[in-house]
């Protein structure tokens, strides 16, 4: 069996299904997938919980609030100011384009998606794959930081080190549903959290027999 393929086996086993993304809507997918950039998700979730506290994650106060106030109930998840002006710009695309309906956004074709998505200073390619896959149901293989972490060590990497590059090996690999696609996603998370650190802890890690890393540093 194909390594991506046998690495999500192992991982499910594992650990079992993951329900990934934490959510209580598809508009707070958006927002936590634009702060957590750059940012661990413990301080994104800091800054989700100060707009749920004002009751401001919504599309209608995000669009009616300042730049400024919407910077600092989201200052937690760093580069605030940033972010905010991200917000601000996701929200007004949401109400020009769609009436403010987010359903109206999941019928456009996938490029046509991801382009507006990209088209928006501050979502890059990431964010706006998190959003393709958990908000408008388009099949899309994320690679974030635990995603290059994990497959380097294991031994499987793209010819360069371009985002299209991991994407394209990761997908050609992996030809699955779109539940498949976010559970994988939710599951590196998770491996990346419990073991594959920066400083990386093999002891009891499931893809230990698996990992060219793992086989040259035996777990003490």
């Amino acid at each position: 069996m194909e390594i991506i393929k046998t690495i999500y086996k192992t991982l499910l086993e594992s650990y079992g299904p993951q329900f990934w993304w934490p959510a209580e809507t598809e508009f707070e997918v958006m927002v936590g997938a634009v702060l957590t950039q750059n940012t661990s998700w413990n301080n994104a979730e800091k800054a989700i919980i100060s707009l749920k506290s004002e009751n401001a994650l919504n599309l209608a106060s995000i669009s009616r609030m300042s730049e400024a106030r919407l910077s600092i109930l989201i200052q937690s998840s760093g580069f605030h100011r940033v972010k905010a002006k991200t917000l601000k710009s996701l929200v007004s695309l949401i109400y020009k384009e769609f009436d403010s309906c987010i359903g109206k956004f999941k019928k456009l074709p996938a490029d046509e998606k991801r382009n507006l998505l990209l088209s928006i200073k501050g979502i890059g390619p990431e964010t706006a794959d998190d959003i393709m896959l958990y908000v408008l149901d388009e099949p899309r293989f994320i690679v974030d930081e635990y995603t290059r972490r994990i497959f380097r060590r294991v031994g499987k990497t793209p010819i360069s080190n371009t985002y299209e590059s991991w994407q394209n090996m990761l997908e050609n690999e992996f030809n699955r549903d779109l539940n498949d696609l976010k559970e994988y996603h939710g599951l590196l998370i998770a491996l990346g959290k419990a073991h594959c650190k920066k400083n990386p802890l093999c002891f009891g890690c499931p893809l230990h027999c698996i990992c060219a890393y793992g086989s040259e540093h035996p777990p003490k």
